[in-house]
């Protein structure tokens, strides 16, 4: 039995170190990465808005995946720039509990969002002639919604049942809170939330993950018997989609591999560093990969920097 007061008011996330000096050189480097994240996915976001010729379906997911990805930035990188700089590395309860809520719902909303762009894809491959029926900018606004709605409700119920265990200690070996952390303080029954918790991380991950497995092997079939055209075109917007999908599934597996340990018997910085990874990689990987990749994306933002350009060197002669 942990000897802390029952319920504490606060958490002390205890994986912060003392680094003197150098912890301006990471607050530098991290407030670099946040910039970064914000600026890259900003651009996609704004020229699937700005720009007509986008405003189909397969942009309009690309469009939610940057916008969970600054949903998702938004709730770890204040907190962890101000704990870098700080000498104390205390949380509030209630801020511990919303910092968990918009992380968990960012990493199932990923999942969710990929699940739906992969039906998207299969319709546009393998249904080609019904596409325009099938998927319409209503109904992938109506999908977008269902796959917001259906992780951040269950991510609530099972917040809530965490916020009433009874707690007894206050000390989380990690950078940011986490639910499985303030769980595993609990001098009670947990039962009912590792189960809710179980259920939640199959229905949000590994739904998602096997229809993306099946809808891209009846992908590879559909290709493998068509023309050398139907090949090219899935290949341009498919492979996108793969290497998100892949590299976000490493960086979550990762992730929840390391929080099925005990992390105080793990090197501190190799658990820093698996946490920052599963939270940036993926932000910033998004816009890079659907930036350079899909031409039509490509094409808007070289032809809106090419405007910009003119404007400033018109507005600014020699």
């Amino acid at each position: 039995m942990k000897n802390v007061t029952q319920n504490p008011a606060f958490f002390q996330l205890t994986l912060f170190s003392d680094y003197g000096r150098l912890r301006y050189l990471f607050f530098s480097l991290s407030l670099v990465i946040y910039m970064t994240i914000i600026s890259a996915n900003m651009v996609i976001i704004a020229t699937i808005l700005i720009e007509r010729s986008l405003h189909q379906p397969m942009y309009v997911f690309i469009c939610c995946l940057s916008v969970n990805s600054l949903y998702g930035s938004a709730g770890f990188f204040p907190r962890f720039l101000v704990d870098l700089l700080s000498g104390s590395h205390f949380i509030s309860r209630t801020s511990c509990f919303i910092q968990i809520h918009v992380i968990y719902t960012y990493v199932s909303c990923e999942f969710t969002i990929l699940g739906v762009m992969a039906y998207d894809r299969f319709v546009a491959i393998c249904q080609p002639l019904h596409y325009h029926t099938k998927m319409t900018i209503r109904k992938a606004l109506f999908l977008w919604g269902v796959a917001v709605a259906y992780p951040v409700v269950t991510v609530t119920y099972s917040l809530v049942l965490t916020t009433l265990l009874p707690l007894c200690g206050n000390q989380l070996h990690r950078i940011f809170c986490a639910n499985r952390a303030v769980v595993h303080l609990s001098c009670g029954d947990t039962t009912h939330s590792v189960i809710v918790g179980y259920l939640i991380f199959f229905t949000t991950i590994f739904v998602p993950l096997f229809y993306i497995l099946s809808s891209y092997m009846r992908i590879l079939i559909v290709c493998k018997r068509g023309s050398a055209e139907l090949r090219g075109k899935a290949l341009q917007t498919c492979l996108p989609h793969l290497v998100t999908f892949v590299v976000y599934s490493c960086s979550v597996f990762i992730e929840m591999s390391i929080s099925q340990f005990n992390t105080g018997q793990i090197n501190p910085i190799v658990t820093a560093i698996i946490s920052l990874e599963y939270l940036i990689v993926p932000s910033i990987n998004n816009p890079l990969i659907y930036g350079l990749k899909l031409p039509k994306i490509r094409a808007a933002i070289s032809q809106r920097f090419k405007m910009k350009t003119k404007i400033i060197l018109a507005t600014h002669p020699r």
